[in-house]
C-alpha cells in the first residue's frame, strides 16, 4: 500500500497538505481546504482509508485546518464516518481535531462532527 503525500497549494482554490502513512497509520490533513470539486479531491483519500482499514492496524487521524468550505466539510464527514465504522468493527482509532484557539467556527464544526458521527474526537487548541 502506497503512502499519500500532497503538498498544500494556495491558488484560485486552496489544497491542504495531506500525509497518509501506511507504515505508521498516521494520517493528516493540514491547512486550508477550499475546492470547487472537493468530492474529486477527497475520493482517493477515502478509498485509501477503506483499503487501510482492511489491515486491521491502528489509525491516528489528525485534522489541522485553518479554513475549509462546505464541500470539504462534507468530505471530512465521510472520512469521520468511515473511521467510526472501523472503530465499531473493532479497529483502534485516534482522531484529533486541532483548531486555532480563537476560531470558534472550526471548533463548532468539530463539535457538530462529533454529534453526527458519535466518534470520540480529541479537540486540541493551539
Amino acid at each position: 500500500m502506497k503512502d499519500i503525500a500532497i503538498k498544500g497549494n494556495k491558488g484560485v482554490y486552496f489544497i491542504p497538505t495531506v500525509n497518509f502513512n501506511s507504515d505508521t497509520g498516521v494520517c493528516e490533513i493540514i491547512g486550508e481546504s477550499y475546492h470547487q470539486d472537493a468530492k474529486k479531491f477527497y475520493r482517493p483519500l477515502v478509498l485509501w482509508l477503506e483499503e487501510y482499514t482492511k489491515t486491521k492496524r491502528p489509525i491516528k487521524f489528525n485534522f489541522k485546518l485553518t479554513y475549509f468550505n462546505t464541500n470539504s466539510s462534507k468530505a471530512f464527514l465521510s472520512i469521520l464516518k468511515l473511521l467510526k465504522k472501523y472503530e465499531n468493527e473493532g479497529g483502534e482509532v485516534e482522531a484529533n481535531w486541532y483548531y486555532p484557539e480563537e476560531d470558534d467556527d472550526i471548533l463548532e464544526e468539530a463539535e457538530d462532527f462529533i454529534q453526527e458521527t458519535k466518534l470520540d474526537i480529541n479537540l486540541i487548541s493551539y
